[in-house]
């Protein structure tokens, strides 16, 4: 899905628009089996705790285990609320995901429902460049926190059409 864009986005800098902002998922990421064994797959994930739940529930858990990077499904869907945001007019090709790590407070197991809040830690321009700074609070149903993940983007907010009208008379 492509985000919408706008020409005429808020006024000021992407920094100055974004800074102080967050946006939160408005429906829950349901962990299922599938997805959760999908993903292990993918990522060349081959712990049985991963892909069997007698191994996963041996090991003390729940239901299957998912691997440390799978939380990424749900802190992407919310900084995509921002990306797709029509009052900050980003044009998605012009995002460069720079840096992601995680903090987890504890596994993520199949059956969790996650959210996640999206909120700007910082945001500078670098000459046409945004540099944002991104930290995502993932939540359980109970509102405990699971895990934390943090990004920096970097996005270009001058397009072709404006590099290419620089220094000429309008």
């Amino acid at each position: 899905m492509t985000p919408p864009t706008t020409d005429s986005a808020s006024a000021g800098t992407l920094a100055e628009r974004v800074s102080g902002r967050s946006w939160t998922l408005s429906d829950p990421y349901q962990v299922a089996r599938p997805a959760l064994r999908d993903f292990a797959a993918a990522v060349g994930a081959t712990h049985p705790m991963h892909h069997h739940l007698e191994s996963a529930r041996a090991a003390g858990h729940a239901d299957l285990v998912a691997p440390p990077t799978f939380v990424v499904k749900v802190t992407q869907a919310a900084d995509f609320l921002m990306l797709a945001d029509p009052d900050l007019g980003i044009r998605l090709q012009n995002v460069v995901h720079g840096e992601q790590s995680f903090t987890h407070e504890r596994p993520v197991v199949a059956g969790d429902e996650l959210t996640a809040t999206t909120e700007v830690t910082g945001a500078k321009m670098v000459g046409t460049t945004c540099m944002l700074q991104l930290s995502t609070r993932v939540l359980d149903a109970a509102e405990e926190l699971v895990a934390t993940g943090t990004s920096t983007l970097v996005i270009a907010t001058a397009t072709p059409e404006d590099s290419s009208t620089e220094g000429k008379d309008a």
